[in-house]
């Protein structure tokens, strides 16, 4: 029989709501414990998800049912619950981003690698249908050279969204704004896709929001060490919201996402599947994003994330969306702010 992973939620906001779905949902896990620093979120969400609730980070990280601690704080702190559960023996998956600068992201990478845990990111966008076929055909060569790889993530978020939450908008706990903490899903597709970035310039302003220390609004042109040429536009001031889009263009064919959809799949060498592949996707009416609620994720997206990450538990081996994989797209968001900051080309590794 299977084997049942036990999963542990630090931080009970809106997305843990989403995590705790997620694993009820799932093959091979089940939420065993919560732990927040208040107490009324504990009582709450261990009584709707039927967990034991933990009023002390320490006392759940001695729990042995705890196998796997999913880090849900500001993005600022993950360090705080990531490093712990690593030397504790527990492995761990967290939220986007893995953390605000890299050299704390490779602490935490350093601390599950010295504990012998493995280390999980979130980013569910990867996990979509839309998305690994995507993956299959550039990898197959059926773009041909790639020559331009762009993302799109056009969102709004109403001021009362950065005020709300304390941290939100900060550079200490968010790290960021439209790009870390929104368009950061768009630009890890868009890498692993395209393949990693050579260099940036970019420009970034705070355009329809206040009390913030952060952007709301980026363009940044990319050269792609494959030659490809690329733009990021981030922002959560675009009224009132739209799909993100990811776009893959070579000397052969030309594959475009939105959302989790496929919108354009077009080649200069047609395979039987691909009008079948086409006509699934213009048929496909579901398809979410939290284009202007943050609320509107589809909690599947993270079951399938989780259920990847516990195949390779399972199979004794690391996870593909580990966590120097979930540190690229911070590296590339850190060179559009410094190119940002400074003007002129900035070339990765930072």
């Amino acid at each position: 029989m299977p084997k049942e992973w036990g999963f542990a939620i630090t931080s009970l906001g809106m997305i843990a709501d989403f995590q705790a779905r997620a694993i009820a949902a799932m093959t091979g896990g089940r939420l065993v414990a919560c732990y927040s620093r208040r107490a009324d979120a504990v009582d709450a969400f261990a009584e709707k998800f039927d967990c034991k609730p933990y009023y002390a980070y320490d006392k759940l990280l001695a729990d042995p049912e705890v196998e796997i601690v999913t880090v849900c704080t500001a993005s600022g702190a993950h360090n705080e619950y990531a490093i712990p559960a690593a030397e504790a023996g527990k492995h761990i998956i967290v939220e986007k981003p893995l953390e605000v600068t890299l050299e704390r992201c490779d602490a935490v990478i350093e601390a599950a690698e010295a504990a012998g845990v493995e280390l999980g990111c979130v980013f569910p966008s990867r996990f979509v249908e839309a998305s690994a076929l995507a993956k299959k055909a550039i990898e197959a060569g059926r773009l041909g050279r790639i020559t331009l790889a762009d993302a799109y993530v056009k969102w709004w978020r109403p001021q009362e969204y950065y005020d709300s939450v304390g941290w939100r908008g900060t550079v200490k706990l968010d790290g960021g704004g439209a790009l870390m903490n929104q368009s950061i899903h768009a630009i890890d597709l868009l890498q692993w896709l395209a393949g990693p970035v050579e260099s940036v310039v970019s420009v970034t302003g705070t355009l329809a929001h206040k009390r913030i220390e952060v952007e709301d609004t980026a363009v940044a042109a990319l050269r792609f060490a494959n030659g490809a040429l690329g733009t990021i536009e981030g922002t959560t001031s675009a009224w009132p919201g739209f799909l993100k889009r990811i776009e893959i263009s070579g000397d052969t064919g030309t594959i475009m996402l939105e959302e989790d959809r496929i919108v354009t799949w077009k080649f200069a060498e047609e395979l039987p599947e691909d009008d079948s592949i086409r006509q699934k996707f213009a048929s496909e009416d579901e398809f979410g994003g939290g284009a202007s609620d943050p609320s509107a994720i589809d909690f599947r997206k993270h079951q399938r994330n989780f259920e990847a990450f516990i195949d390779a538990l399972d199979a004794g081996r690391h996870p593909d969306l580990d966590g120097r994989e979930g540190r690229k797209a911070v590296e590339i968001i850190l060179a559009v702010y410094k190119a940002a900051r400074r003007g002129g080309k900035v070339t990765l590794p930072l």
